[in-house]
């Protein structure tokens, strides 16, 4: 069964490895999955401007005596251990589950390092993600449906995904 997932993390360059900020998996039986780490520095998020823009207004916000801050105690908001628990429980009650993402190398590395190394990863967890760009390309490249809403929001994401692979199944 097909799993269509999206990641927002913050990227510093080569000699920082990638943190992860929210990830949203959506299976094709419909079942969801989302989650925010509590774990990133927060400054980096606000104080990068596209991230700023586009992925801070999308997680549970409170404010705080410094400005917005991530609410810590919204039921989405995990550490890393509590989100490679939830993805793992996920994928492993996914019958034969297909990773699928939208140019998705850099997401299943922050998959990976939910559980630190390559070989901690639980068995249940597909060592591929299959790129649904890729498979837009070989089809063609057509124009996709624009996502109305929730754009770079990991769950909105994921869905948007679902939606995709299924027009595009519908034209081949």
């Amino acid at each position: 069964m097909r799993v269509y997932y999206d990641t927002e993390f913050v990227e510093r360059g080569p000699e920082h490895p990638l943190v992860l900020v929210s990830i949203g998996m959506v299976a094709e039986d419909g079942r969801e999955l989302y989650a925010v780490s509590g774990e990133f520095d927060q400054d980096l998020v606000r104080s990068h401007p596209w991230l700023s823009e586009n992925v801070w207004p999308h997680l549970p916000l409170r404010d705080g005596p410094e400005g917005t801050v991530l609410d810590a105690d919204h039921p989405h908001v995990r550490t890393r251990r509590e989100i490679a628990r939830m993805v793992h429980e996920f994928l492993r009650a996914t019958p034969e589950p297909q990773l699928w993402a939208w140019y998705g190398s850099y997401d299943h590395v922050l998959l990976c390092q939910l559980w630190g190394t390559m070989k901690a990863v639980p068995r249940e967890v597909p060592v591929i993600t299959f790129d649904l760009k890729q498979e837009a390309v070989r089809l063609g490249d057509p124009q996709l449906p624009p996502q109305p809403s929730g754009l770079h929001h990991a769950l909105a994401d994921a869905r948007h995904l679902r939606l995709r692979a299924r027009w595009l199944a519908e034209r081949s």
